[in-house]
């Protein structure tokens, strides 16, 4: 059994209930899609106080199950004005598992800034946030360390979301402290700002109780030496997120200068100093740590801890998304200019897709130009302290773009898209079109399938099974980096969550839970008013040939969404 905390802001009221069995089993992504289509928050104003704000934590929660600490984050989007669930490492959702807490969802708002402080007895407080306002997320981070000690995890609302930027993520701490790991997408700490929530501080405290703990412990070993054998897992630990950055920049798919093109440089060229492979042999010898659990438990380690020439830190982590969209596409070419950038958008708290996108479009623009990273700099300058120019730029992408008047503003659902170009990397295309969540690539990424020769049934189809397989994934709190593991033991799973919780799951429960969510999801964004044109990719995809491979997008929202519908 675990709680489930219902935080009213504006009484300072705490109701509880308490949650057993499968209702444990179906958090994350599902709860979120669930709890607001029944609510109708769809037609709510996202930054007004009837938009809840909610944290679910898996059901394997507190434990080591590799990759079982992942947390959901869920509100109706400021960004896209529909369904938004932005996922998370870090050590908060571990927390809440330890507490025996399965969630907390925030609603209404505060009248003045607040800290939440929830303890190991389930003791809920309200504190004043002035001392942390207007901070950077490192200053901030440390000094409610200092003031609450080093066993607790802290979800943080960054100083653009306090103005309610809609980049702003929330920041939760990783292992050793640092507020790096976000809930990035859809302007999920602007929502946090709208409440007056400057962070959450929760204690740490020791690995829950399960129903039978002994095959419990036998499934998670069985889980870990299954990670083990597989040879994609392996690169991750060995090279991070970034060597995705190799494949991309091969097939001519990486986003670059605003993207214009798909490839940094050829193959024949040299090494491309903003791969995998690069970083990784550059960032050791420098003394840096080339892997890095994002959370507790985790065997995969793909985060790592980047180093400068004197082996100092710049940044942790520096990852494949942030060199592609804040790097490549706005021309940065090296991976010591994307970490100092980096660094500043993780001290911001901004989600490093959309302000990366953000960016290159003001370099199209011509506000300011390719590869400069000064200009970078000034532009997270003033989204810090949050000048006029400042609110302009953490609007997004799309609202910048429409500003300038600039013809190329990479979006879907006004969400910018994720690091794959749709002319090259097709089936992530597709997904990023018909996911509700906007063009994000966590929805169901197959990034290395080659299309080639197939139609769009066949691809829309396998981007439904990504789908619906990386939704399953949200709903648990796992790591979609461990899908090549869970989508082929289902039985192992559902023998975890029935030791853990005393239930009769059968191994259909995983696959069925990602059908619902998506169909859940898509039911709140029609509710909010969307339609097929939203899934549409901007008109530059179709019209511009992208070099080096000269390929223009062939997918169209009409016929995608044709082919869901028989599917969904």
């Amino acid at each position: 059994m675990r709680k489930y905390f219902e935080i009213n802001l504006s009484t300072q009221s705490v109701d509880s209930k308490t949650l057993s069995g499968a209702e444990l089993a179906r958090a994350g992504r599902y709860l979120i899609a669930k709890t607001l289509l029944e609510e109708n928050v769809a037609d709510v104003d996202p930054l007004s106080p009837e938009n809840p704000l909610i944290f679910s934590a898996g059901p394997f929660a507190g434990s080591n199950f590799s990759n079982g600490n992942r947390l959901s984050v869920g509100c109706k989007s400021p960004l896209t004005g529909g369904i938004k669930e932005a996922n998370t490492g870090g050590t908060f959702g571990f927390a809440l598992g330890q507490l025996e807490i399965s969630g907390i969802t925030l609603r209404d708002a505060s009248p003045e800034w607040v800290v939440i402080r929830i303890t190991k007895d389930h003791e809920i407080t309200f504190e004043s946030a002035e001392p942390y306002l207007g901070k950077g997320n490192f200053e901030a981070s440390a000094l409610l360390h200092e003031k609450y000690g080093d066993k607790v995890s802290i979800a943080l609302c960054g100083p653009v979301g306090e103005y309610q930027g809609l980049t702003a993520g929330i920041a939760f701490t990783d292992p050793e402290k640092r507020p790096v790991r976000l809930a990035a997408r859809g302007g999920v700490g602007a929502v946090m700002g709208a409440k007056k929530v400057k962070a959450i501080v929760i204690d740490r405290n020791k690995m829950p109780p399960f129903e039978d703990r002994k095959k419990y412990m036998g499934t998670l070993k069985e889980y870990g030496k299954l990670l083990k054998e597989q040879p994609v897992i392996e690169n991750f630990g060995k090279l991070g997120t970034a060597m995705v950055g190799d494949f991309t920049n091969t097939v001519g798919g990486m986003p670059v200068r605003n993207f214009s093109s798909g490839q940094v440089k050829a193959p024949e060229e040299g090494p491309l100093e903003v791969g995998g492979q690069f970083i990784a042999q550059l960032n050791s010898s420098r003394g840096g740590e080339t892997t890095h659990a994002c959370m507790p438990g985790c065997m995969i380690k793909c985060s790592n801890v980047y180093a400068d020439e004197q082996g100092e830190e710049i940044c942790s982590p520096l990852e494949y998304e942030t060199i592609g969209l804040m790097g490549t596409n706005c021309g940065l070419d090296h991976p010591d200019q994307i970490a100092r950038v980096n660094h500043i958008a993780n001290d911001l708290g901004v989600d490093s897709i959309e302000t990366g996108a953000m960016i290159g479009v003001l370099m199209e623009a011509g506000v300011g130009e390719f590869g400069d990273e000064a200009f970078i700099k000034e532009v997270l300058g003033e989204m810090l302290v949050g000048s006029e120019k400042g609110r302009l730029y953490a609007q997004g992408t799309e609202r910048v773009g429409k500003h300038f008047d600039v013809k190329r503003i990479p979006v879907i659902k006004k969400q910018a898209l994720s690091a794959y170009d749709p002319r090259v990397i097709e089936i992530t295309g597709v997904t990023m079109m018909l996911s509700a969540q906007g063009a994000d690539h966590t929805a169901g990424n197959m990034h290395s399938v080659d299309c080639t020769g197939k139609t769009t049934e066949e691809v829309t189809e396998m981007s439904l099974g990504a789908q619906k397989n990386s939704a399953a994934a949200d709903s648990m709190g796992l790591c979609i980096f461990g899908r090549s593991v869970t989508e082929t033991n289902s039985q192992l799973i559902v023998d975890a969550i029935n030791a853990a919780f005393g239930c009769d799951l059968p191994p259909s429960f995983i696959l069925e839970t990602g059908v619902e969510t998506l169909k859940m999801e898509h039911a709140f964004n029609k509710q909010a008013g969307f339609d097929i044109d939203d899934d549409a990719l901007p008109s530059f995809f179709y019209d511009e040939a992208l070099a080096p491979s000269l390929k223009v997008a062939r997918h169209s929202a009409v016929d995608t969404n044709k082919t869901r519908d028989m599917h969904l």
